[in-house]
């Protein structure tokens, strides 16, 4: 998985280079910036062993075909396959689509969810409509366990409008229409670390924190936990993702490793950066795992 994950950023990369180069043939000082930033990686190693919530394809993966099957197929070469079934939400991170979440039988717009059910996948609003336009996005991370003080939130604890906007105060950030905005409880830490801790009572945005996000426009928001939002001891009805998804078309995304990026952010006392997005191109996906990353200024 470390080699995949590095191959994939060093692709994004890339293809980042090589679209702003041939864009802005004659500002070589662009190109000169973007292979001077500083890349942060925003996931975790996920395999069959690590938290999923229960309701949940589980995460699998199978070699099919060994060196030793193959080798003599192709003269002086052999290789390897393998198969995966896995959650597409359920990544580490992930990324939900909008068509993930209904309210009272409505999708965001109002759309009757009996019109994007389909037998393989969503009929619409399925991941495969993430737009080009936000690959890359202005983003801030609101670090409300530093904010705090705290090393991680407490389990059940419920990040509220307040807590958001004290943050964003204290760090100096203004949050802009079309921005995407990271939370960080500290819980990111358990996802290898603990996972009884990881799957239990987890802090995160409630009803009052999701309706400021949305009152701020922005696009995407996650967070370092499994749910993304709170989930107490006297349980959830899930209201940040009937509000963000359903009602107001917002991505979430969760199981963020939001860990090396806070402290480089507190340590330079810059809270935002360009936040890579890429959700594979599955159509009708509820959801996709994703291999995340902030780009920095040196």
């Amino acid at each position: 998985m470390d080699l995949f994950n590095k191959y994939i950023r060093t692709a994004l990369l890339g293809t980042i280079l090589a679209f702003t180069t041939h864009a802005y043939a004659n500002n070589s000082d662009l190109a000169k910036q973007l292979m001077s930033a500083q890349v942060i990686e925003l996931n975790h190693v996920w395999d069959n062993n690590s938290p999923l919530l229960s309701f949940n394809p589980p995460f699998s993966m199978a070699s099919l075909d060994s060196h030793k099957d193959t080798a003599g197929m192709i003269p002086q070469l052999s290789f390897a396959a393998d198969m995966m079934y896995f959650s597409g939400q359920h990544g580490a991170p992930n990324i939900d689509a909008i068509g993930h979440i209904g309210h009272n039988g409505k999708a965001f717009g109002g759309i009757s969810t009996d019109d994007i059910d389909g037998a393989r996948g969503l009929k619409s609003l399925g991941i495969d409509e993430y737009p080009t336009a936000k690959l890359l996005n202005r983003a801030v991370l609101l670090d409300v366990a530093r904010y705090k003080g705290v090393d991680h939130l407490p389990a059940g604890y419920e990040i509220t409008a307040h807590d958001l906007e004290a943050t964003a105060k204290a760090q100096k950030v203004a949050i802009e229409a079309g921005m995407s905005v990271l939370i960080r409880t500290g819980f990111g830490q358990f996802f290898n670390d603990d996972k009884q801790k990881y799957l239990g009572l987890r802090p995160g945005p409630g009803e009052e924190a999701a309706n400021w996000l949305v009152s701020k426009g922005i696009f995407l928001t996650g967070a370092d936990q499994l749910s993304y939002e709170v989930v107490p001891e006297s349980g959830t009805i899930f209201p940040a993702h009937r509000i963000l998804l359903a009602d107001n078309g917002i991505y979430i995304v969760e199981n963020m490793n939001l860990e090396a990026l806070g402290a480089t952010l507190a340590q330079a006392k810059d809270y935002e950066f360009i936040l890579v997005m890429n959700p594979p191109r599955v159509r009708g996906a509820t959801g996709m795992a994703v291999n995340a990353f902030a780009i920095l200024g040196k």
